[in-house]
């Protein structure tokens, strides 16, 4: 599907087009925790939501589509982790550090950089859990492992962020008492 179909696609079905816009910011939300980024995080939602575009059929019936999307997402992020860790390998010269003029505020700072600090399956899990709001089952789903894990590794992020300071209460999600039991 070339991208004058794509575009095509979108203004003809209603849902694919509502889906792209609520989905859009998710999807750069999470991917700018998760790989620090912010301009890589709009690249990979951008082709993500171009796959969703390509595969609307199977998406639409998905049972979450937006875990389908992350999980695109989470996959084009590692893919793209995979390509640079090669290319620094096979780098023989100094790359430069470029200076960026970020204008986040120094929490903001500290919590992306407390959270690039995590090992990558808690802060992939932190992320979906609490930045893109997915169930503890669709994290699970999305990152192949037991609803357990995915507690345990929330669990122990949550532990890291409080011990650098970053997080004073108890996180509550809806429906959640602060102690982390079911209403």
């Amino acid at each position: 599907m070339g991208d004058l179909d794509v575009l095509h696609h979108v203004e003809v079905e209603p849902q694919l087009a509502e889906f792209c816009r609520l989905e859009w910011p998710r999807l750069v939300g999470s991917l700018s925790l998760y790989t620090g980024d912010r301009d890589l995080a709009e690249d990979l939602a951008q082709e993500t939501l171009v796959r969703a575009c390509q595969h609307w059929l199977t998406v639409r019936s998905e049972a979450s589509r937006s875990a389908w999307a992350h999980r695109v997402a989470f996959n084009l992020a590692k893919s793209q982790f995979r390509r640079r860790a090669v290319r620094r390998r096979y780098q023989h010269l100094e790359q430069l550090e470029l200076v960026v003029h970020d204008p986040d505020t120094s929490t903001r700072i500290a919590v992306r950089s407390a959270l690039a600090a995590l090992p990558e399956p808690q802060r992939r899990a932190l992320v979906l859990r609490y930045f893109a709001d997915l169930s503890v089952l669709e994290v699970a789903a999305l990152m192949g492992c037991p609803e357990n894990t995915v507690k345990t590794h929330t669990r122990r992020a949550l532990e890291a962020l409080r011990t650098a300071g970053l997080v004073t209460d108890p996180v509550t999600r809806p429906g959640r008492l602060a102690t982390g039991g079911m209403r």
